[in-house]
């Protein structure tokens, strides 16, 4: 089979993730219902941490067995060893000190906006005569300027350290599409080591898990304002790296290139876990938050089974 189907076909496997995302435009969701996909998105996402963390192991524990038996490799092993925690640490910790950079940023922007406006509002009144402080013309230009600064508050923010549903669907699509990249990067070497046949099964299960991976990037938004523009960001963002990935994995095959994506995809996902367990904490529905969390998961397992099944 031609590398440019290969690569087509890759792409076809990235792109299913926008299967899931229509999700996003339910309008008038009952509250129950959304934390259901919310919830059903986190357990999406512990499986996809679960599948990461072990594919991303694999070489280090044979560069390790290597070690062991034959007394060689150490420096394959280090290196590896390293990536992996470097990784974790940038998507994870990095995450989070980048998103308290970016809150800091627009708080104090709005801060200025706020005040400018204010500025500009006082500006514009009559100046308040003092001589007779019992004159009510007086008294309505002072009331008007007080009102007219009272009427503007400070700009609507969310509370300090939760994230707004859109920049987390953002976050969440970030860390799957890093994840399907070393999918691409799988489908790619297959086909350049002339398996072709496993890198068709593996472009089928792929397309099939990258489903429920939309599912999971949608289920903050249920409920908000979504546009279409903004869902194809997201699937480009998700499912994009796939075809990326079959690109590079075709022409080069390196170990160490694809537990470094493994690890910023296991490190993003921890970080979107964490925020989405975070949120999970307010709702007052605790059976409703472990059946999500449970299917999601399974959900997950259950597509990957197909890949397994396939022989990859």
């Amino acid at each position: 089979m031609p590398a440019g189907t290969i690569i087509l076909l890759g792409a076809f496997a990235g792109l299913t993730i926008f299967l899931g995302l229509p999700i996003a435009f339910l309008k008038h969701v009952p509250q129950s219902l959304k934390i259901f996909l919310s919830m059903l998105a986190t357990g999406v996402l512990i499986f996809l941490l679960y599948d990461v963390i072990q594919q991303a192991t694999e070489p280090i524990n044979a560069a390790l067995d290597q070690l062991r038996t034959q007394h060689t490799g150490a420096g394959t092993f280090f290196l590896d060893v390293f990536l992996l925690t470097f990784g974790i640490g940038l998507g994870s910790v990095g995450l989070v000190y980048f998103n308290s950079f970016i809150f800091k940023r627009r708080l104090h922007k709005k801060t200025l906006t706020t005040e400018a406006i204010t500025a500009a509002s006082l500006s514009q009144q009559e100046p308040t005569p003092i001589v007779n402080t019992h004159d009510d013309t007086s008294t309505k230009h002072g009331s008007a300027a007080v009102l007219t600064a009272s009427r503007v508050g400070p700009a609507a923010v969310l509370p300090k350290g939760e994230i707004a549903p859109h920049t987390l669907a953002l976050l969440i699509a970030t860390g799957i599409g890093l994840h399907n990249f070393s999918e691409g990067l799988a489908i790619g070497q297959s086909a350049a080591v002339g398996a072709i046949q496993l890198a068709v099964v593996l472009i089928i299960g792929f397309g099939l898990h990258n489903m429920t991976e939309g599912f999971g990037i949608a289920g903050p938004l249920t409920g908000q304002r979504v546009s279409w523009k903004f869902i194809v960001l997201l699937g480009l963002i998700g499912g994009g790296p796939t075809f990326l990935g079959t690109i590079v994995g075709t022409i080069s095959h390196s170990p160490a290139v694809f537990i470094l994506f493994l690890a910023l995809a296991a490190g993003a996902i921890i970080y979107v876990v964490a925020e989405l367990l975070g949120v999970a904490k307010r709702f007052k529905s605790p059976e409703l938050v472990m059946w999500g969390l449970l299917i999601g998961f399974l959900l997950g397992y259950a597509t990957d089974l197909l890949v397994t099944f396939g022989g990859a």
